[in-house]
């Protein structure tokens, strides 16, 4: 009996024992410890705002009739685009022109570029990407770029000539019709 009395008291003593331990651990878990609140939570992973870079990407008009500017805004802000115009020379007048932006830059509205030289011209803007009179976005002129377009000529002599202007380039039409509708 006195077997039997002594395993029943150890039971309980452990029973007991075990079930302080079970509660410190249960309070440790609800509390961080002492490394883990001086230690800063990690950071989420930034994920840029898709409101932040504004839709100024499109096909701008341009000098004449048929030339155009294509400007092309990119999730980080970083900006391409390029001149496509008729060729000055008498041997390309029926031509385009390709003139890539060799430097381009949008700061809030603020926007600047200068092409790459072809056949001795190069186009520098430094202006605004403004709300024109366009409606709504896809809508002709819903965004006009306002500002100064320098173009810079270099002869065979090697020297350069410059014209400034005033400008306003509008935004082309975009195609607002919609996928068609999947067949059901």
């Amino acid at each position: 009996m006195k077997t039997s009395y002594f395993i029943l008291i150890l039971a309980l003593g452990i029973g007991s024992a075990l079930s302080s331990i079970s509660e410190k651990l249960r309070a440790q878990e609800a509390k961080p410890s002492a490394d883990a609140a001086a230690k800063p939570a990690p950071a989420a992973p930034v994920q840029p705002d898709a409101k932040a870079v504004p839709a100024y990407s499109g096909m701008y008009s341009f000098l004449k009739e048929g030339e155009f500017v294509q400007v092309t805004v990119e999730d980080t802000g970083h900006v391409t685009g390029f001149v496509s115009r008729f060729g000055d020379e008498e041997n390309n007048k029926e031509e385009f022109l390709d003139q890539f932006f060799k430097t381009a830059k949008l700061d809030g509205n603020k926007l600047s570029f200068t092409t790459e030289m072809v056949n001795g011209v190069t186009f520098d803007f430094k202006g605004t990407v403004e709300r024109g009179e366009g409606k709504n976005p896809g809508d002709e002129a819903y965004f006009v770029l306002n500002g100064t377009l320098t173009q810079s000529a270099t002869d065979a002599n090697k020297k350069v000539t410059s014209h400034s202007q005033e400008v306003a380039f509008k935004v082309f039409p975009q195609d607002a019709a919609s996928p068609p509708a999947a067949k059901k």
